[in-house]
């Protein structure tokens, strides 16, 4: 499958994202080109205030999540992020550190997304904090990115606004329901795959990826 690769459409908030995030690490382990696009679904006007109808929505959500790909929801989760008091359903700052990731190296945004991501899940960090995703991507060896968040720069909040307009605009024109979504691309043609894929077995995303 060398010649093919792929568009993953993701929100840095989104749970189905986290628990689709296996087979996403497994496909760029295989050597297949992944290129993440962030859509700023949960940012801007998606973002939102946590109360306690959306966190026991969420929780319910996200326990179906972990069922069907083993992916961890914690305790510490949903007392520290979901059921806290004032908590912020914002991807804004999340996504602007992915994107200060690939601005120092465009293969880590993978790496950015999962620090992230377990930091929220698992951790039950407050990932709306800057400071808080600076430490996370310091300690994945990442300062570059961090102090790059931290200073915010023109480069860097251009860059985000147009990583989230292409991941806009993919979304629309292939008409993706919702995230996550990924886009093969072969021979210059692309086609949206079946999301279901990404919650079956690894087997069975390759032969939709060879079907493709």
């Amino acid at each position: 499958m060398q010649e093919l690769s792929a568009t993953y459409l993701f929100d840095p908030l989104c749970g189905w994202c986290y628990g689709a995030s296996p087979m996403i690490e497994r496909l760029l382990s295989a050597g297949i080109d992944v290129h993440l696009l962030p859509t700023g679904l949960f940012s801007g006007s998606g973002a939102r205030e946590m109360d306690a109808t959306f966190a026991a929505y969420a929780w319910s959500n996200d326990q179906r999540i972990e069922r069907l790909s083993g992916q961890p929801f914690s305790e510490d989760y949903r007392s520290k992020v979901l059921n806290k008091a004032g908590s912020l359903f914002d991807s804004g700052a999340a996504t602007l550190a992915i994107t200060a990731t690939g601005i120092v190296d465009y293969r880590k945004r993978f790496d950015a997304l999962r620090v992230i991501q377990h930091a929220r899940y698992v951790t039950g960090l407050d990932i709306t904090s800057l400071p808080v995703l600076a430490d996370l991507l310091a300690s994945e060896g990442l300062a570059d990115a961090a102090s790059l968040l931290i200073e915010a720069p023109d480069e860097l909040l251009a860059s985000n606004r147009h990583l989230i307009a292409q991941g806009q605009d993919l979304f629309r024109r292939l008409g993706a329901n919702g995230v996550p979504a990924l886009a093969i691309e072969r021979n210059g043609q692309q086609r949206l795959l079946d999301a279901s894929a990404l919650f079956s077995s690894y087997d069975n995303l390759v032969a939709h990826l060879k079907a493709a």
